[in-house]
């Protein structure tokens, strides 16, 4: 078993930010080789606290749909109307499932409401309305939830069930994982309510996001590209899961594929780094601006760590060059969606660190 990590700088860093009334409660969690090396709750929570992750969900949805690509039921490059023929509609007839996987689809915007999301029949009828805003391919502009949708349908059709049972019964059990998509709302005790801190007008986008998923209904409807609720070291052991994985989850060759090969390099239109995204997760890259990437990665990560943060920068990544997976899971709504960032990154630095300081 590793020896336990040495994380006192990590936890200094984190404990300021709960001091000063910016982290109402938070989880960290660091995993190696298999193993809980570290892990520490501050603030108003306890080990069992479950957290919203927000778009931390997504690498967990799309390793479900790996899961069909090994099994030959998958195929990235066709058109998503080949598995689903009522998305054609509205001109997306050539959108491919890659283009959904790296945000390149063209439907950023699309509505779908939770509830309306988790019911097969209602889902289909909306993803059928939607329409395109841009060439699929030609960019890279984020999709906070349609992207993730169409995924879900996926997994419906192609996966055997109710695509937050598909995760639960593909993913989550085999790596020794609770439900963590679509709670029933009997099942939804202990978990920490996202709460406003600090001064500033509203993150217009967090408000929203609250006010659909941190809701019983929204909970059990586990909306893919964002409605997981799970501990610190839920998080951290899934991403050991994607550098090992010693359940056989995945096809080794996917795996590779998903976890290391960037697809699209298109710039992020808010930071200007290039995204690095592969099907489903982003990769830190060689090129120094990996700190600016949607993974919230920490200076000393190595080029191939892999990881996807959540709104108000929940963290998420592994590095193979370390063996590390880290977690940094909170409730806070920061109106300063900046110094949200910087924490996690500086979080994620000390995190980066316990290989050489251990």
């Amino acid at each position: 078993m590793p020896a336990r990590l040495d994380g006192a700088r990590l936890l200094r860093a984190a404990r300021r930010d709960v001091d000063a009334g910016l982290v109402p409660a938070c989880q960290l969690a660091v995993a190696r080789a298999g193993e809980m090396v570290l892990f520490e709750v501050l603030g108003d929570a306890t080990p069992a606290t479950r957290f919203h992750v927000w778009s931390a969900t997504k690498p967990i949805v799309a390793s479900a749909v790996w899961v069909l690509i090994g099994e030959g039921l998958l195929d990235v490059a066709r058109p998503v109307a080949d598995y689903v023929p009522e998305f054609a509609g509205s001109g997306k007839e050539a959108v491919t499932v890659e283009q959904v996987l790296l945000h390149t689809a063209g439907f950023p915007s699309a509505p779908m409401a939770p509830e309306e999301g988790a019911d097969p029949e209602r889902r289909v009828r909306r993803l059928a309305t939607w329409r395109l805003d841009w060439e699929p391919g030609s960019r890279f502009e984020y999709h906070p939830s349609s992207a993730h949708w169409v995924l879900a349908e996926l997994l419906h059709r192609l996966g055997g069930g109710d695509f937050r049972d598909v995760v639960e019964e593909r993913v989550c059990r085999p790596l020794g994982l609770p439900r963590v998509l679509g709670l029933p709302e009997d099942q939804q005790d202990d978990i920490a309510e996202p709460t406003p801190v600090g001064t500033g007008g509203p993150d217009r986008d967090s408000e929203d996001m609250v006010r659909r998923l941190a809701t019983p209904a929204g909970r059990a409807a586990g909306a893919p590209g964002g409605g997981a609720v799970m501990t610190a070291a839920d998080v951290a052991r899934f991403y050991q899961g994607l550098l090992s994985d010693p359940a056989g989850v995945w096809k080794p060759e996917v795996l590779a594929d998903a976890t290391g090969t960037i697809r699209c390099t298109f710039p992020d239109p808010l930071l200007g780094a290039p995204v690095n995204r592969t099907i489903g997760l982003v990769v830190a890259g060689d090129d120094g601006q990996h700190t600016l990437r949607y993974a919230c990665f920490g200076a000393g990560c190595s080029p191939r760590a892999f990881g996807h943060a959540g709104a108000q920068a929940q963290v998420a990544w592994a590095d193979p060059a370390s063996g590390l997976s880290f977690a940094y899971v909170h409730n806070a709504l920061d109106p300063d969606v900046y110094r949200a960032g910087a924490r996690a990154v500086v979080l994620s630095s000390r995190a980066a660190e316990l290989v050489a300081d251990g």
